[in-house]
């Protein structure tokens, strides 16, 4: 039977991510900042964001398909947005809230495989259900509600796809080569 207890170093990982992570999410927050205002004469200012989305979702699938333990993903999403607030984030403390959430959507997709199916297809629903309970909060609250049907379902299908790039193949690609470098060997996955 596996241990699902965090060692000291799964903490050390999910610090390390944690704290890079909200460096880009940062980053993140003002390249986005400045796409919404691209897109702002055109009714839909929010497609900024939605571009750029899955960047915020990526702490949770890729330090869970790393460490592979029950936790990990809404932990480091966690921490990761901690550590944006911490750093200057203009969204403040509700920022914390967001990363709550996003990483709520791809612990139960781990949680519903019983933390025992780490493949790239579970990589990817993850992703997807971070993206699913991120747009569900964007809609409380961003107030998606107020905006028409084909808008609505425009930023879920940009957001889906930004999921599916930043918080699905980019993580998948970076771990899968890390491991090929026996930079992960300690952990399941390098195996």
């Amino acid at each position: 039977m596996k241990n699902n207890t965090l060692s000291l170093q799964d903490v050390i990982m999910v610090s390390i991510l944690s704290v890079v992570l909200g460096v880009v999410y940062l980053g993140a927050v003002y390249f986005s900042t400045t796409l919404v205002g691209f897109f702002t004469p055109m009714g839909i200012g929010f497609m900024g964001y939605e571009i750029v989305f899955g960047i915020w979702l990526m702490a949770a699938t890729l330090a869970a398909y790393i460490i592979q333990k029950p936790g990990v993903a809404i932990v480091t999403e966690v921490l990761a947005a901690v550590i944006e607030v911490l750093l200057g984030n203009f969204f403040g403390p509700m920022v914390i809230v967001s990363g709550i959430v996003q990483g709520l959507g791809a612990e139960v997709v781990f949680a519903g495989y019983g933390y025992r199916k780490w493949d790239h297809k579970t990589v990817y629903l993850a992703a997807i259900g971070t993206c699913i309970t991120s747009f569900i909060w964007s809609f409380i609250r961003s107030g998606y509600g107020s905006l028409s049907l084909p808008i609505i379902l425009l930023f879920f299908v940009v957001r889906i796809i930004s999921t599916l790039i930043f918080a699905g193949y980019i993580p998948i690609k970076l771990v899968d080569k890390l491991s090929e470098m026996k930079l992960l060997k300690s952990y399941s996955v390098g195996k």
